[in-house]
């Protein structure tokens, strides 16, 4: 009786390695080589990460710049989160802003450096892969990737029911406080707008492209014209600097000091998002390595500073100092529908409440680009249900259909919230930041870590000695944000008033970790190799 011998660790991976049965899990096995710096073109490096093209390079540096400018939608987004911002009193929001968005550029750094070194539509989950310890790649991977996928989905949501509240405070107006805003309202205007930003969409990357410059003249000009005329209209009513610079406040239940690091941090971390947008495009633009830095880093700059004089602007231009009953308990059922219409009256408050209903919408159709690249590169790692019909492109159009009716229809099921009621329908804004800010956080990490030694900077790069004091920064800031998202509005919770984000972002690890054990590990074994 012969014993056979047992193989050794570089013997099983040779076995796995070279039967092209197993090719897909080898990759999960064998170390991709990656280095962006020897690569020759956007192509080479595509495939040195695993992947053929699909998808054709249409966008502009200034259009990937573009898709995560015009989801943040700086005013309109300002305005819808405003409630929020300024129970911590008008000092609270403006330094909450100020202090979070350097937070943010810190979060973009981190980011942007990993994007340009491996430039891929699924870059948090691939990247997690890449650099997380062989026996929790697969499933960290696969958790990134679920986490990422609802959170851009609940930032859709967010979009929409903002653009739903924008349009009913201009009816609201239009009619003089006569008329109710309700719960399924709001919901049927917004599963309408998701279901026209799906078939928006799907038209084509070509429009797609085209659309994101639209949305940023759209956005230029809309702050352009506000920062001129709700001036002109407070002439001679200015609030004081005392109260636009040194005045904080807690209208909660919540003690003064947790509303400055929460609520008035809120904003910023709000409307400053979804710049990983860019790289879930990083298959369509051109020059990628150079393009992702300057998309993220440039909108999140822009942000900051332009969002800064929208906040002083308006801080000044309030016409009373009584926040709580004259702006919070507006009839209008949007504060910044009634500081506006306290400078300018009703058909200056119609005009800019639907300017900014446009620009929201214009929002929501750049997220829905970015979810259905996620979503499909998600699939195209066989990471999803349905991921054999998810992952299609219509070669015709360069677009995944399959995968922006997929993200639309979940944004419609998951926006049933908003029939709970407007605490409940808030669970879509810190929905979105939780979600994105542990799949956002997470290869950072990790980077800095385990795979500390496997990390080849692409062309932007802070060096040695930068690079890891910046993304430390950024990685506590994350965890920070992370818990305090899931805190309620008030201390006396109930299914009216609950935070629902501490719910759902459970849920989802918790489903996922399900779905992975009963059928997943089958079929998903981290980024499939695609090309030869």
């Amino acid at each position: 009786m012969t014993l056979s011998p047992v193989l050794s660790r570089e013997q099983i991976i040779e076995q796995v390695t070279s039967n092209k049965l197993y090719f897909n899990n080898a990759f999960n096995v064998e170390e991709p080589q990656i280095n962006a710096l020897l690569a020759h073109d956007d192509e080479e490096l595509l495939a040195q990460i695993g992947y053929k093209p699909e998808l054709k390079r249409r966008f502009s540096k200034i259009q990937a710049f573009g898709v995560a400018f015009s989801i943040m939608g700086l005013l309109p987004s300002i305005a819808s989160i405003f409630a929020q911002g300024i129970i911590a009193g008008p000092a609270g929001l403006l330094w909450g802003w100020v202090i979070s968005s350097a937070l943010i550029f810190c979060i973009g750094i981190s980011m942007s450096e990993n994007g340009s070194s491996q430039p891929t539509s699924g870059g948090l989950y691939y990247w997690t892969n890449y650099y997380a310890p062989p026996r929790a790649k697969t499933l960290l991977s696969f958790l990134i990737g679920n986490t990422n996928s609802i959170a851009l989905i609940g930032g859709l949501c967010s979009v929409d029911y903002g653009f739903a509240q924008e349009l009913l405070a201009a009816v609201v107006v239009a009619k003089d406080g006569d008329f109710d805003i309700t719960p399924a309202k709001l919901y049927g205007i917004f599963a309408a707008c998701v279901f026209s930003h799906i078939i928006i969409t799907c038209l084509s990357s070509r429009n797609c492209a085209y659309l994101q410059t639209t949305s940023i003249y759209v956005n230029l000009a809309l702050i352009v014209l506000f920062l001129i005329a709700l001036p002109i209209g407070a002439s001679g009513n200015f609030r004081s600097g005392k109260f636009v610079f040194t005045e904080f406040d807690s209208i909660s239940e919540w003690p003064v000091g947790w509303t400055q690091l929460s609520a008035a941090w809120l904003p910023a971390i709000w409307t400053i998002g979804a710049f990983d947008s860019v790289i879930h495009v990083s298959e369509e633009v051109k020059s990628a390595e150079g393009t992702i830095p300057f998309g993220i880093l440039g909108s999140i700059g822009m942000c900051w500073g332009l969002g800064t004089i929208i906040i002083i602007m308006t801080l000044f231009c309030m016409q009373t100092n009584d926040i709580e009953n004259h702006y919070l308990q507006t009839k209008f059922g949007f504060p910044m529908a009634q500081i506006i219409f306290d400078c300018l009256g009703k058909k200056w408050t119609i005009a800019f409440m639907a300017l900014m209903a446009f620009a929201q919408f214009l929002m929501g159709a750049s997220i829905l680009t970015a979810i259905s690249r996620q979503i499909w590169a998600f699939a195209r790692d066989n990471g999803l249900p349905f991921s054999r019909y998810i992952k299609k492109v219509n070669k015709k159009l360069s677009v995944p259909i399959n995968a922006v009716w997929f993200g639309g229809i979940v944004a419609i099921i998951i926006g049933l919230l908003v029939l709970i009621g407007s605490v409940a329908a808030n669970a879509l804004f810190t929905l979105y930041i939780a979600g994105n800010y542990v799949a956002w956080g997470t290869p950072t990490f990790l980077r800095l870590t385990y795979g500390k030694h496997k990390f080849k900077p692409g062309k932007f790069y802070l060096g040695p000695v930068w690079s890891p004091i910046i993304g430390w920064i950024s990685t506590i800031f994350i965890v920070f944000t992370f818990f305090m998202v899931l805190f309620p509005a008030t201390k006396n919770v109930d299914s009216g008033n609950m935070n629902y984000t501490c719910v759902i972002t459970p849920s989802v690890w918790i489903l996922s970790l399900i779905y992975y054990y009963v059928y997943a590990h089958k079929v998903y074994h981290g980024p499939c190799k695609t090309v030869e």
